[in-house]
């Protein structure tokens, strides 16, 4: 695949946070309320920088999980000014950094800035990836009859179908096997 590791991470994360919309699923169930739901995400999907960890952190992140669906639900020109507005009002300011294990990458705001701000902020950049490699093809939604999940496909052929939250490429397999066997013997 085309993106570096940071731009990865972050594609991964922003699909993830977007997975725990009530929509996202067939169950309907919200997948970010309580702070043991947040901590959760956060143990997969790190972030650096500053934490509270309240309400009002929580309150904030789970407001950016709309903006960040939205970019499943258009094409790439589209998706320009929604990314631009993100990075604007994050007051991004892009500028290279070396920590812990990882080489020089980029942060885009200040490590004191809110969580949900440096969560939308690093979303956006690894957008800003996908838009200027022309790879928007590879930002999806799940093709489950009963599944919203979004996913970005970073296979090497870019055949992925389906997500990873539930068990959608197995099922649907089952489903079309059992669909084909009918067929023969009916």
């Amino acid at each position: 695949m085309v993106f570096i590791h940071d731009t990865e991470m972050s594609l991964r994360a922003a699909a993830a946070l977007v997975n725990t919309l009530p929509e996202t699923d067939g169950e309907g169930l919200d997948r970010l309320v309580t702070q043991d739901d947040f901590d959760a995400y956060l143990d997969e999907y790190p972030y650096t920088g500053a934490f509270r960890r309240d309400d009002d952190e929580l309150a904030a992140v789970r407001a950016n999980r709309s903006r960040l669906r939205d970019l499943w639900s258009v094409d790439r020109n589209a998706a320009v000014p929604l990314v631009n507005a993100m990075l604007r009002d994050g007051h991004a300011l892009p500028q290279l950094t070396r920590h812990d294990t990882f080489d020089w990458h980029i942060h885009a705001t200040e490590s004191e800035a809110p969580l949900a701000v440096r969560m939308l902020v690093e979303s956006a950049m690894a957008f800003v990836d996908v838009i200027r490699s022309d790879q928007w093809d590879r930002v999806r939604i799940c093709a489950a009859d009963d599944c919203e999940s979004v996913y970005v496909d970073f296979s090497k052929n870019g055949s992925k179908r389906y997500c990873d939250t539930g068990n959608c490429g197995n099922r649907m397999n089952v489903i079309a096997y059992r669909r084909r066997k009918a067929e023969e013997t009916g």
